[in-house]
């Protein structure tokens, strides 16, 4: 990882509201329009699930959901509504914990969070959001379009606010990558005083993800789309190199 002595982030103003079945790539495009946000080699092209999840359609009518016996006992520990329960379920390999306002799951796709990462916030009507599918290859589907149609040579990432284990507060997490390293391996370098790190690996591209989500914002700033410039990442790296093998979890 090659960090600049100054990092730039710039928030893509004016994408449009995304509906499923949009061009999501194509939209990003329209929008890359200022002089600073131009791509450049390098370039890390941070994306909310949000958008990506409405453009691949992954939104449920809740009308349509029927909760299973499970889905509603569960529903009547953590205070939830039933049908967003069996949303849980379908979408989890494991349910981990159950508490008042939370259930805390193992996805599918292999990751540890709080209700299988289902939203419901700026989702219109009664309907919940749902992860993409697969996000490392929705990263790679935009990562390649915006290759092709401006010639920088730049990354992508899929980002969602999720807690964290010991700590309060959401942060911006990487679920989806393309074209980047996402784990920086600084073993074996030494430090200050000549010492080897021993043990040293950096989740670069969540510290990305963070950095990007401050300038996304949470509400209804409506810009869910941030370029990164100043920090090389370049490589072949997935979002599913961040997470930790189940039997190095110690929790579990």
């Amino acid at each position: 990882m090659l960090v600049r002595r100054a990092v730039e982030l710039y928030a893509v103003e004016g994408l449009p509201m995304v509906a499923p079945g949009d061009d999501l790539a194509g939209l990003i495009l329209e929008s890359l329009t200022s002089a600073e946000a131009r791509l450049q080699d390098g370039d890390i092209v941070v994306i909310a699930q949000k958008v990506v999840s409405k453009a691949e359609g992954r939104s449920v009518d809740l009308a349509a959901v029927t909760p299973s016996p499970r889905a509603v006992e569960i529903a009547a520990q953590a205070h939830k509504d039933p049908r967003v329960v069996e949303l849980i379920l379908a979408e989890s390999s494991e349910v981990l914990r159950v508490r008042p306002g939370v259930i805390i799951v193992e996805h599918r796709l292999g990751l540890v969070l709080a209700n299988a990462g289902i939203d419901r916030s700026n989702v219109e009507g009664e309907a919940a959001l749902l992860l993409p599918l697969d996000p490392d290859a929705s990263a790679e589907q935009i990562r390649a379009r915006l290759v092709a149609e401006t010639g920088a040579a730049v990354g992508v990432m899929i980002i969602d606010s999720i807690g964290r284990a010991w700590r309060n507060g959401t942060i911006g997490t990487t679920i989806g990558a393309s074209g980047i390293v996402t784990m920086s391996d600084l073993r074996g370098q030494p430090d200050l005083f000549g010492r080897k790190l021993e043990t040293t690996e950096v989740g670069a591209a969540d510290e990305v993800a963070a950095a990007a989500s401050l300038v996304m914002g949470q509400a209804a700033e409506a810009t869910p789309v941030v370029v990164v410039r100043g920090i090389d990442l370049a490589g072949s790296g997935t979002a599913r190199d961040l997470l930790r093998p189940k039997r190095m979890d110690m929790f579990r």
